[in-house]
């Protein structure tokens, strides 16, 4: 069996383009393919994403596999696990990461079976061990309190990387690489379930997992009247609103707007939490955050300690003062 060498990054498409998170994992795996002295290769599959190879190889990629077939035109486990598991073979990659998404967290512990391997998921930090040259995975471990490092020592080392926990880097239109193909060999039966229709979420504004700002609100924000006040800070700061799960479990907001382990990960520039306790649930949503401001009467309430700035005192006296500073501030 050929050695494994290099790192692979299984590459999602989002509307003919590259999804944000191929991007970040090219930029991780181009670092890690670098501190082992190899290559970085990604594979794209799917219907007509052979036009994509070159931004792959833009964006770090130095060789691209297609698997470009009409019975993948969209994600279904039975097919997709079959020519993953071929181009994985093909490659024999030392690391194969993919991102923590439906696709991903579907794939990665299927892989991993099939190539008698390990897999770990959700990490929001990699590097490549400089004695042992093995991945260190690290990950949010208790709801987020704490972060444990694995290994593993079978190949290829299979990671699922956590949204936004990966800086993508500048786009080089003129770097040049090597574009594979690889016929997928599918049979119509292995393709066992069909998509029926697709319904798609509307969002007005920015979506919550692609904001830079993020404004959130807990339990003692009140009731959803509560919620109109920090659409309007987060309106003027460009942001989106988030919540944690009581205000979505009593009806405040829609279930959309959950941040945390069973909602949704968030990893903005500055994260607003207002009248947020700092649940372990919630935090394991927020805390890849770059800043935490938080308001909240308790002092002792646990978003203090995860927070870099923290306001005591209540909301509804605080909100509206730092709102208006805010304003004067963008109008100066």
């Amino acid at each position: 069996m050929a050695e494994n060498r290099g790192v692979m990054v299984y590459g999602e498409v989002a509307e003919d383009k590259l999804a944000a998170i191929t991007t970040e994992l090219l930029g991780c795996g181009r670092k890690l393919a670098n501190d082992l002295g190899q290559e970085l290769s990604a594979v794209l599959v799917g219907t007509g994403v052979s036009g994509l190879a070159q931004e792959a190889i833009a964006f770090g990629a130095d060789k691209v596999y297609v698997v470009d077939d009409p019975l993948l035109a969209s994600y279904q486990t039975d097919a997709y696990i079959t020519v993953m598991d071929k181009a994985a073979k093909q490659a024999a990659p030392r690391v194969l990461l993919l991102g923590q998404t439906m696709v991903g967290r579907d794939l990665a512990p299927r892989l991993a079976v099939r190539l008698n391997t390990t897999a770990v998921t959700d990490c929001v930090e990699l590097a490549i061990d400089p004695q042992s040259k093995f991945l260190l995975q690290t990950k949010p471990v208790y709801g987020g309190n704490a972060r444990a490092v694995y290994t593993s020592e079978t190949f290829p080392q299979i990671a699922t990387v956590r949204a936004k926990a990966m800086t993508p880097l500048a786009k080089d239109s003129s770097r040049k690489g090597e574009v594979i193909t690889i016929a997928a060999g599918l049979e119509p039966s292995v393709v066992r379930a069909k998509v029926l229709q697709k319904v798609k979420e509307e969002v007005a504004g920015i979506r919550l997992e692609d904001a830079k700002v993020v404004v959130s609100g807990g339990r003692g924000i009140g009731g959803p009247e509560g919620f109109k006040q920090l659409e309007e800070l987060a309106r003027i700061l460009k942001g989106a609103v988030g919540a944690s799960r009581p205000p979505c479990d009593n009806g405040w907001v829609p279930e959309g707007y959950q941040v945390g382990l069973t909602g949704k990960i968030v990893t903005p520039e500055v994260y607003v939490a207002v009248a947020v306790s700092g649940s372990s649930q919630h935090m394991a949503g927020c805390s890849g955050s770059k800043t935490i401001i938080a308001i909240n009467k308790d002092p002792e309430a646990n978003i203090f300690r995860e927070a870099r700035f923290g306001v005591v005192g209540d909301w509804k006296k605080v909100l509206p003062a730092f709102t208006n500073k805010v304003k004067e501030l963008l109008a100066g």
